[in-house]
């Protein structure tokens, strides 16, 4: 069975084009979270922080929407030193599935296209 990846699609901050990644996550209820090896260095952390209206979809190489369509969502970076209960768990969870959680915790809420 393929490993399942995140596949995140930001707005290049300085292009305006899509951007995607291939990135490990975990979901916890009802949101997907990552972890940016790179920190607020990264690309698509960046991209993320100037536009955080993103999509998303869960699935395989072959398939990236195998587990989860496309989805629109917000993103943001999880102010770790404030909200510990909810860094410490994220941690907890990549570490049981990845063996490996250091770096910038962020997060994925799908918002639905019926909103507002």
């Amino acid at each position: 069975m393929e490993e399942h990846f995140l596949y995140l699609t930001t707005i290049g901050r300085k292009t305006g084009l899509p951007r995607q990644i291939e990135i490990w996550f975990v979901e916890h209820l009802g949101r997907y979270y990552m972890v940016s090896e790179g920190r607020e260095q990264a690309n698509w952390v960046k991209n993320l922080q100037q536009a955080p209206r993103v999509h998303f979809s869960v699935g395989t190489p072959s398939h990236t929407e195998a587990a989860v369509p496309t989805t629109p969502a917000l993103g943001r970076v999880v102010a770790a030193e404030r909200e510990t209960a909810l860094a410490t768990q994220i941690r907890a969870l990549m570490d049981r599935k990845y063996g490996w959680s250091e770096g910038l915790i962020v997060e994925l809420s799908p918002v639905s296209t019926h909103d507002g």
